[in-house]
Formats: C-alpha cells, sequence, structure tokens
C-alpha cells in the first residue's frame, strides 16, 4: 500500500484527486492537504503554510499547489527528506522531483510506486475487427481520468480516424491549463495531452 500526500490550493487538484480515488483501489491511500486562506504575491517565508509538510509520512507526493514559492517549497522539503514528488508543469531541477510537462507527461519511474504504475503517460492496448476500434484498455492512463473517457468515445470508430479522435477528446477533459503556452514548441499542456493520447493510441493499433 502506497501512502501518497497531496498538496492542493483552492481546489486546484480536485479532479484528480477525485479520479485517482476512482482508480486506485486499495493500492494507494490518499490524504489531502488544502491550502485555501489568500496569500500574497511574492512569499519569503513559507514555513507557517508548509509546517505539516516537514515532518510528514508518505511515499510519494503530488504538488498542485498554484503558488511558486509554496511549490518550490515543498520540493525542496521532498528532496531533502528523499521523499519522491511529482510536480506537473513546473521547472524545478532538485532529486527526486519530477515536472511533466503535464500529468499525462509522466514517464515510468521505480520511485513512484503503485501510482507510476497506474498514472501518468498513456498506454493502451486495443481490439480492431473491420476496421472499427471495438476495444481499448487503459494500461495506465491521466490522473485526470482523461485517458478513460476519451477511450470510451472512441469504441466504434473507424481506426484511421479514432486516433486524431482520441486526441481531440482528451483535450476536451483535460483539466490543464490552455494558457500555459510553450513559446518553444507552439502549443499548450492542454495540445501536449492530445498528442500523447494519440500518439498512445497509434502505438496500440500497431
Amino acid at each position: 500500500m502506497q501512502l501518497i500526500k497531496v498538496f492542493q490550493q483552492n481546489n486546484s487538484g480536485a479532479r484528480k484527486i477525485a479520479a485517482v480515488k476512482e482508480r486506485a483501489g486499495e493500492s494507494l491511500v490518499l490524504e489531502v492537504v488544502s491550502i485555501d486562506e489568500a496569500l500574497p504575491m511574492v512569499m519569503d517565508d513559507t514555513r507557517d503554510i508548509l509546517e505539516q509538510a516537514r515532518d510528514m509520512k508518505a511515499d510519494l507526493v503530488l504538488d498542485y499547489l498554484r503558488h511558486p514559492d509554496l511549490s518550490y517549497d515543498l520540493c525542496r522539503i521532498c528532496s531533502q527528506r528523499e521523499i519522491p514528488i511529482v510536480s506537473p508543469s513546473k521547472k524545478w531541477r532538485m532529486p527526486g522531483v519530477f515536472t511533466p510537462p503535464t500529468c499525462c507527461g509522466l514517464p515510468r519511474h521505480p520511485s513512484l510506486g503503485a501510482y507510476g504504475m497506474a498514472f501518468g503517460a498513456p498506454e493502451l492496448e486495443a481490439i480492431v475487427a473491420d476496421g472499427l476500434v471495438r476495444e481499448v484498455r487503459v494500461v495506465r492512463g491521466a490522473p485526470c481520468g482523461a485517458t478513460w473517457e476519451a477511450a470510451r468515445e472512441i469504441l466504434g470508430m473507424p481506426v484511421d480516424e479514432a486516433g486524431v479522435a482520441i486526441g481531440l477528446k482528451t483535450q476536451f477533459y483535460c483539466v490543464a491549463d490552455p494558457a500555459g503556452w510553450d513559446p518553444i514548441h507552439g502549443k499548450s499542456p492542454v495540445h501536449f495531452a492530445g498528442h500523447v493520447h494519440q500518439a498512445a493510441l497509434e502505438r496500440a493499433f500497431r
């Protein structure tokens, strides 16, 4: 059993928390820390807010904090205590800190335990008959639940249309911030999510 501590701010991780709980079974235990008070734009001292992070017991931490100072200090604490932490879309570079562009961009890694086996970059299996998608099994999917929702909606589609369709439907269900535009790649996190799901389905077909 893997104990996961989740830090969120003003329900920033609510949908992911709900989706993970729905699909985790008994292998994962989630403890949620919600920070809902109004905070200044710049925080030089986050000790009071992150007090319970300093002595926490956890096998993995999920960082859904919006405030960059809180997120940075949480990651620093976890890195120092050698607790792996997933901090999507952040730019922190510290040992044990995973910063995928989106939650569905998280690669497999031994330190991520049961969570990393079930959630992250999508892995799909598909059954095709008469040129149509008959079944899609989600081996590993986005913690927001978008993979399961999008896979359900392409059943019965022609194979040559399903790849584009799952990408578009994933973008519809995705909870990433579409305003987080990457000027280098010219894509938002939502576009990235659509791309990795299309690629996962095409791998399954092959």
